[in-house]
């Protein structure tokens, strides 16, 4: 849970700083001028207590006032939301017994305020031309447009190969599901591939974020690759958990994004997630899936229809083998929708084994 807030926390520092934004256009604008500055960005108690001397400006906030203002040695006060510029030419004077692994002055003074604070600090050397965030224990150098646009590309690539092989795992397990020959160990490997494209997007979704108006076709490339994957992840562990409700499937979901790597590859881990025994971790024996996913590939077919599906036969099994009277009586499904499902099912099913044999 640490992990995936601070993830979160540095995602949102990115998208104050971006490129494109008048504040990244004023940090830009010292960047050149090579004056250095100090920043904070927030005005509270806890920052009244390190801050002494400079002078009020309450001003509206514009890129050139804080460029000409970092021409001074003091630190520069914004306000939370970045639209005013409060105090200019200040002197911040952090408690020294706070750790700072940085070593220039405005550096460590820099970290020093964000720990004790909680706010977001900007320090911009004047001799290395870095531009550094801090929040709390948050350390982040923002790096060149040119480098973030070259680890985006070449994170897009890596995407698209392991979307590659989710699709024909994917298939591979409807295949499987229509035939009623799933194992725990295939839906393990699923889960697997799905983890590690999620985690993937995730990535690129921080270099979109540093490249503010710069990363738009990043963008555009990511949503056309796993623009509904949380969906199909929801859709499978609603299939595959021993235990079915929406709080389970939420708590699977946070359980794996705080996982390790290593523990995403321990299929003993997976198979404990998803409530099952360590043993079912080798076992080949057949699980049937709830439905929730096939279900969901016919057009125009409610989530609420889906859901009294499930509820009525309990797993794809059933509801493939029952007949047109037997669906209709199910709520909300008449015979015309009955039918429906029916001919979708066959037409999925035959689907799928086309796709498998490709």
């Amino acid at each position: 849970m640490k992990e995936t807030s601070q993830l979160d926390k540095m995602n949102d520092l990115l998208k104050l700083v971006a490129p494109g934004t008048p504040f990244r256009d004023g940090l830009e604008n010292v960047l050149r001028a090579k004056t250095g500055a100090l920043i904070v960005v927030g005005y509270s108690p806890e920052v009244m207590e390190v801050v002494d001397g400079g002078f009020s400006i309450n001003c509206d906030f514009s890129p050139n006032y804080l460029y000409e203002l970092a021409k001074m040695d003091g630190a520069i006060i914004l306000s939370e939301d970045l639209k005013r510029i409060l105090y200019a030419n200040t002197q911040l004077i952090p408690d020294s017994s706070i750790s700072s692994i940085e070593t220039g002055i405005r550096h460590r003074t820099a970290e020093r305020v964000a720990k004790q604070t909680g706010k977001l600090v900007v320090s911009i050397s004047q001799r290395r031309n870095i531009i550094t965030l801090y929040q709390g224990s948050l350390r982040y150098a923002l790096k060149e447009i040119g480098v973030i646009l070259t680890k985006a590309n070449q994170a897009i690539q890596t995407l698209e190969r392991y979307r590659v092989v989710l699709n024909q795992s994917l298939t591979n397990l409807s295949a499987s599901e229509f035939e009623e020959l799933v194992t725990i160990p295939e839906v393990v490997n699923v889960i697997q591939r799905v983890e590690m494209v999620l985690r993937i997007k995730k990535e690129i979704k921080r270099y979109i974020n540093e490249l503010g108006n710069e990363g738009r076709l990043i963008s555009m490339q990511m949503d056309e690759l796993v623009s509904n994957m949380e969906e199909e992840a929801w859709l499978l562990y609603a299939d595959y958990a021993r235990e079915y409700s929406e709080e389970k499937i939420r708590e699977i979901i946070l359980a794996l994004k705080r996982s390790t790597d290593e523990e995403l590859l321990d299929i003993h881990h997976i198979v404990r997630l998803l409530g099952y025994p360590a043993s079912a971790a080798a076992s080949e024996e057949e699980i049937l899936p709830r439905g929730y996913r096939i279900l969901n590939k016919i057009p125009r077919l409610p989530n609420v229809i889906i859901r009294n599906l499930v509820d009525q036969f309990h797993d794809l099994s059933s509801i493939m083998t029952a007949s047109i009277h037997e669906l209709d009586e199910v709520d909300g499904i008449g015979e015309v929708r009955a039918r429906t499902i029916k001919e979708g099912l066959k037409r999925l099913q035959e689907q799928v084994f086309i796709d498998r044999q490709i």
